[in-house]
């Protein structure tokens, strides 16, 4: 019996951080009337997080990466708009450039409640935004089968998505300072691997029957199973402050999987790799983004990124287009010349300093420049 195709539809869910327009700071108490207006507004879409100051907006099921783009654009502008009547804006970026951690308010639904008391001061820190891509893969054993394979690029990802290299006011010297306050939460990182669905239930309900965790939202893998809906879920990526950078990065993981559909039709698969190998092109990720080479573990040597992509992006010409995606997937071109949001934010914040201005100054004026870009491309969307 031939194995049906996957429907690959996509989802997008991305967490803004609320900054006040006079001090550029987050806004550690917005208005209740705010936060009421914009989830009226979104209609399910839009909700509240972790922080006060953090919102979160989800794409309908879309059938298409354009229709993605569109959904996802109607959501930021409302926040922006919502936003702007009391003096504040979204930035799309995963960290903050100068706020303090400690200085943050956490929300008071019960299940943000529940996690900063189990997870203490790892809790306290989570001063972070991400963005989450969902693709339609309705059976449940072919979605592991992929997530085993899919791993191998997670790093891929991570480096096309960089949004935080400031944390506290200091430059990091990492592209993506996110992802190392994530992983100090448990059950986080590479995706393990698991032979079938079946395999991987029993490991979960072990943890659940043990009281260990509620449910499998608490599995906050790079990649995982959606615990609510039947999809793959990346979670590794920085949220992409250029709403064209998100829709790219949804479209190369669906042509991702819809790549390696094809090998498991024809009987075939992506080689396996030792996660030994596969955390250190994360962790080059993390730290470069792609200003250095990753390993290409197939040829057993580093490879400069621009090369893998080509490579890639070659690799997944059938699926762009059977998906209708091509431009789409071919911004990741222009993602590499002209740097991600963590490359411009830096130089944003040199240029600053190179025209006089204080260290505190040229940290506004990147936050600034996120209001700026987090705005921009939605002109059109509907409200």
């Amino acid at each position: 019996m031939s194995l049906s195709e996957p429907p690959f539809t996509v989802g997008i869910e991305e967490e803004y951080l609320l900054v006040n327009l006079r001090s550029r700071d987050l806004e550690t108490d917005p208005p209740e009337e705010l936060l009421r207006d914009c989830v009226a507004r979104g209609a399910g879409q839009i909700s509240l997080q972790f922080l006060c100051s953090q919102l979160e907006v989800g794409t309908r099921v879309c059938r298409s990466l354009q229709e993605a783009r569109g959904d996802l654009a109607r959501l930021r502008s409302i926040l922006v708009a919502a936003a702007r009547e009391h003096g504040l804006a979204p930035i799309a970026a995963s960290t903050h450039p100068f706020a303090r951690a400690i200085k943050q308010k956490t929300s008071e639904r019960e299940r943000y409640v529940e996690l900063a008391r189990e997870m203490q001061a790892a809790a306290r820190r989570m001063v972070i935004c991400s963005m989450n891509v969902h693709v339609g893969i309705d059976d449940d054993d072919l979605r592991i089968d992929l997530m085993n394979q899919l791993a191998y690029f997670l790093p891929h990802l991570l480096a096309l998505s960089c949004s935080s290299p400031f944390w506290e006011g200091e430059q990091t010297g990492l592209k993506s300072f996110r992802s190392t306050v994530y992983n100090s939460l448990p059950r986080t990182g590479l995706p393990e691997r698991f032979a079938s669905y079946g395999e991987y239930r029993r490991h979960i309900d072990m943890l659940v029957r043990n009281g260990l965790i509620e449910d499998t939202t608490k599995i906050w893998w790079d990649l995982r199973p959606s615990p609510r809906y039947p999809t793959l879920e990346a979670r590794i990526m920085d949220c992409c402050t250029s709403i064209d950078d998100s829709v790219c990065l949804a479209a190369l993981m669906a042509c991702l999987l819809r790549m390696l559909f094809r090998l498991r039709r024809s009987n075939l698969q992506w080689r396996i790799y030792p996660h030994t190998l596969l955390a250190e092109n994360r962790w080059r990720a993390m730290r470069y983004s792609f200003d250095e080479r990753l390993l290409d573990l197939a040829r057993g040597e580093l490879v400069p990124f621009a090369q893998l992509l080509e490579e890639l992006i070659e690799l997944l010409r059938e699926d762009a287009e059977a998906l209708g995606c091509v431009a789409e997937l071919e911004h990741a071109r222009t993602i590499v010349s002209r740097g991600t949001s963590a490359h411009r934010q830096l130089r944003v914040f040199e240029q600053a300093r190179a025209d006089g201005a204080s260290e505190r100054e040229a940290l506004e004026a990147v936050v600034d420049w996120l209001v700026r870009e987090t705005a921009a491309g939605w002109a059109g969307a509907d409200s």
